[in-house]
């Protein structure tokens, strides 16, 4: 599976980069494929393995955050490896015919 996910702590003031880090540093310890953005993480795996990095993630964060808000949305697709790569290359691919 491949989830996007966002973490954003609250009631820390503006300046939420040093917070949300935490997070990430989670999901790079890993060990899972990932990619980050502006606005999401993406990372893949197993259910189990996913989910646990996600709430890890989310735990980094509420240990210094009074509140934390979590955006997730997740492609289950049995069967399917390297997903996080080849939906891209199949996109660029399609873009490079047209």
């Amino acid at each position: 599976m491949i989830v996007a996910f966002s973490v954003t702590p609250l009631g820390v003031g503006e300046g939420v980069s040093g917070v949300v880090a935490r997070a990430l540093q989670v999901v790079r310890s890993s060990g899972l494929p990932n990619h980050t953005d502006a606005m999401f993480t993406t990372i893949e795996g197993e259910w189990d393995e996913v989910m646990d990095v996600v709430e890890r993630a989310v735990g980094a964060v509420a240990e210094v955050a009074p509140r934390v808000s979590v955006v997730l949305k997740a492609d289950i697709r049995p069967g399917i490896d390297d997903g996080l790569t080849r939906k891209v290359e199949s996109l660029e691919q399609r873009l490079a015919d047209l």
